[in-house]
């Protein structure tokens, strides 16, 4: 059993999903640079039918993918792992795809994702109503919890970015709140993405108050930074801890083999500092 005090970045890229760049062996190098002990990738997982086939790997470059993640590995030096995850997008209708691919594959960890913004979720869900489009989300989120097939569930509060002006969590508290509820019951984590700060509504995913509202359910977190360039490999840990103790979390998950295995915020943050002066962000 791997070591469980073992700090990763749980969330990242290649240029197979065709918006990243970097080598697997560069996210390694930004890792080692971080002071993290570990990494996993998680590409964007292919889907049937050329389902949104213009920001994923095709089906046929599956074993491509596992290869790229080998060489990553192969790249790192001893003490330092890199382990092979995938982010799967939960969709209605593709449930028994997604089971068989998981099964494809040795992975460590699955990334369950639901993308609002992809043209076929939107074609299917959109109906010019910003209140309902933003309820039907976190119904959604619930059921892919629920399916069994994921390990965690990425940035869960990314239908903020559909209209930015119109996100207001205390609005939207109740469908939140019977979401997460749901999520509870299933023992599936949830993670703190940082590359939130970078998008339309600059705050991570999930912001402070539906963290605090995971946290009052027991929900697990993960930390991942959606890296799309190596740059970006544990970019704003530091601050991301800190968000979760505040919420009152005093663990985070890493994943192994598909089982969770905690690491404590105050483990975690000394490993960071290992690598960055006492208060500053990852050195990349």
């Amino acid at each position: 059993m791997p070591d469980a005090s073992l700090l990763f970045d749980s969330h990242m890229h290649t240029p197979l999903c065709k918006h990243a760049v970097g080598h697997p062996s560069e996210y390694v190098a930004a890792g080692l640079a971080a002071g993290l002990d570990g990494i996993i990738f998680t590409c964007h997982s292919p889907m049937p039918d050329r389902w949104s086939h213009a920001v994923r790997m095709s089906p046929d470059q599956f074993d491509a993918y596992v290869a790229l993640v080998d060489e990553g590995r192969s790249s790192a030096p001893a003490g330092f792992e890199v382990r092979l995850g995938l982010e799967s997008d939960f969709f209605p209708g593709m449930e028994s795809w997604l089971g068989e691919l998981h099964q494809r594959a040795p992975f460590h960890y699955i990334l369950g994702s639901v993308h609002w913004h992809v043209p076929e979720y939107r074609d299917a869900y959109w109906r010019g109503d910003i209140d309902a489009f933003q309820r039907q989300y976190f119904d959604h989120l619930a059921d892919s919890a629920e399916t069994g097939l994921f390990d965690a569930l990425a940035h869960p509060d990314l239908i903020k970015n559909a209209d930015p002006s119109a996100w207001k969590t205390g609005r939207l508290e109740d469908a939140i709140a019977r979401a997460l509820d749901r999520i509870a019951a299933t023992g599936v984590a949830m993670e703190l993405n940082t590359s939130g700060v970078n998008k339309i509504y600059p705050e991570m995913n999930p912001g402070p108050g539906m963290l605090s509202m995971m946290r009052e359910r027991g929900i697990p977190v993960v930390l991942g930074s959606d890296s799309h360039h190596p740059s970006r490999v544990a970019d704003l840990f530091l601050a991301a801890l800190d968000l979760l103790e505040t919420a009152g979390y005093t663990e985070i998950q890493i994943f192994a083999n598909r089982r969770p295995q905690p690491l404590g915020i105050d483990s975690a943050r000394h490993r960071l500092r290992r690598a960055v002066p006492s208060g500053a962000g990852p050195s990349l």
